[in-house]
């Protein structure tokens, strides 16, 4: 049987899930997929770097204790040296998930060029890659034979990039809009039930939904990143950050929540992008009062929704989730099932 060996760049939530997956349903997986996956290699800032070739014993790694680096095991070490590991690794294919910066995405850039540059096909939650050089790291994956992959950073496991690019193919689309950060839209919707924003938000965080620091969410700089993906990817664009215009749910007040209400209209952070007349694509995140009527209205809490204006089909909308730890593994999953589709196309079409 077919194998992919992987190598894990940050072992946080996502990776780990990811990681739990294979070493719980491997075998189930392999018999579904065709293909078995093995885990050569793992980096983490606090457990340190981890390369064996012949695979790591994952329940060795969920067993290490409070403190313990991989220091003293065959191939490991107590420092992180993430570029080493992506280079030298035998991995077939890297899966990055550290944080986002959203100002120049590195580390995660640097992650995913070096791969793609050590013949490494790439899966990537991270969206500052995609949304900062998108278009960069595709030319580079195409030049040289490999995938990079990233269905995760927009909507976690709920597959809207996939889903535009192959159920919705031969429909032009001409534009989306959506409900992209599901911190955001619980904060909202407990504002509407006459939380203040503050209070909203400190439930949030005692939830897990939202950081300790909730800017990203809470102005829109996360929506931002994720509008710049969509536009790109959807509508052909060529956009950055500076092109989408974002204003926060903190310009929402209580009695502006209150007066949408009584005029059957309900607030949410809507990001989207818009094909104009002329060709060009406007893009902007900023909180919208849509009536109820509106198929993103009553999309409530975490979730996550996105609406894709066709010319054939209207309006197509796809809600999940849009954020969770094993939602994002298995977004990391299918873009691993896609580099595969891509590798064995490669090979039948060298025959």
């Amino acid at each position: 049987m077919d194998r992919h060996d992987i190598a894990l760049i940050g072992f946080g939530g996502v990776n780990r899930a990811l990681a739990q997956i294979i070493l719980d349903r491997g075998d189930e997986l392999a018999a579904d997929l065709g293909f078995a996956l093995r885990v050569v290699a793992i980096t983490d800032l606090r457990l340190g770097s981890l390369m064996q070739a012949d695979g790591i014993d994952l329940a060795d790694v969920f067993a290490m204790r409070d403190g313990e680096t991989f220091a003293g095991r065959p191939g490991g070490t107590a420092a992180p040296q993430n570029d080493y590991v992506i280079r030298n690794s035998t991995a077939d294919i890297v899966v990055e998930a550290t944080f986002t910066n959203p100002i120049d995405g590195e580390p995660g850039i640097s992650h995913v060029r070096a791969a793609l540059e050590s013949g490494k096909s790439v899966t990537t939650t991270n969206k500052g890659p995609v949304a900062l050089a998108g278009l960069e790291l595709n030319r580079l994956a195409a030049a040289n034979g490999l995938t990079f992959q990233y269905e995760g950073s927009v909507v976690s496991g709920t597959p809207i990039l996939r889903f535009a690019s192959e159920t919705l193919q031969g429909l032009r689309i001409d534009a989306v809009e959506g409900i992209l950060n599901g911190t955001s839209n619980y904060v909202l919707g407990k504002m509407e039930s006459g939380m203040t924003l503050d209070v909203a938000v400190a439930e949030a965080q005692s939830l897990g939904y939202a950081e300790a620091d909730p800017t990203a969410d809470i102005e829109g700089s996360d929506v931002q990143l994720k509008v710049v993906i969509l536009a790109n990817e959807l509508l052909g664009a060529d956009i950055t950050t500076a092109d989408v215009t974002r204003r926060g749910i903190s310009e929402v007040s209580a009695a502006d929540i209150i007066d949408a209400a009584a005029q059957g209209k309900r607030y949410k952070l809507i990001g989207s992008a818009f094909r104009n007349a002329a060709g060009t694509v406007t893009a902007k995140v900023e909180p919208v009062a849509l009536p109820l009527t509106h198929p993103l209205a009553s999309v409530t809490g975490p979730t996550n929704a996105v609406s894709f204006d066709t010319d054939l089909l209207g309006t197509v909308t796809v809600s999940g989730p849009g954020a969770g730890r094993i939602e994002t593994a298995y977004a990391l999953l299918s873009d691993i099932i896609a580099i595969d589709a891509h590798q064995r196309a490669r090979v039948e079409a060298g025959r």
